[in-house]
């Protein structure tokens, strides 16, 4: 999926700029996870109808496992929601959950902190969580 922002700052002034580094990551993790053959990524557009519709009623990554249906409309094992909360302007986080759309476990959950609201500190922040999983073997699962 495509990453969400959740921002606990109330700043708005930021929010194009914002958007367009939450597309640029997840475009950034969807390219990096296929090149470490970590994951076989997917094209979400068959089930785009079904994405849009549950963004107008949920974020994403915290929906309780609507994310299992869209795994299943997508005909993938696995399914990768990501999120970046916002705490302040210098402090953010990035966050994925990969959850068995079989049985609706989350099996793997991972995070990085980051210092700045970047387009650098955003990228690093992926690269780091990427190359974690290959250190770590979390491929698959």
């Amino acid at each position: 999926m495509d990453f969400e922002l959740i921002d606990n700052t109330g700043e708005t002034g930021k929010d194009a700029e914002q958007k367009l580094r939450l597309t640029k990551i997840t475009e950034q993790l969807r390219h990096d996870i296929a090149d470490k053959q970590l994951y076989t990524v997917v094209d979400n557009a068959p089930a785009a109808t079904l994405i849009k519709d549950l963004q107008k009623r949920f974020n994403l990554h915290s929906c309780n496992g609507c994310d299992v249906e869209i795994g299943r409309a997508l005909h993938t094992n696995r399914v990768l929601t990501g999120w970046v909360q916002k705490v302040s302007n210098l402090i953010l986080n990035i966050n994925i959950q990969v959850r068995d759309v079989e049985g609706g476990k989350i099996v793997l959950n991972k995070s990085v902190d980051i210092r700045g609201n970047t387009d650098q500190t955003w990228s690093r922040g992926i690269r780091y969580m990427v190359r974690s999983m290959v250190e770590k073997n979390q491929a698959g699962l």
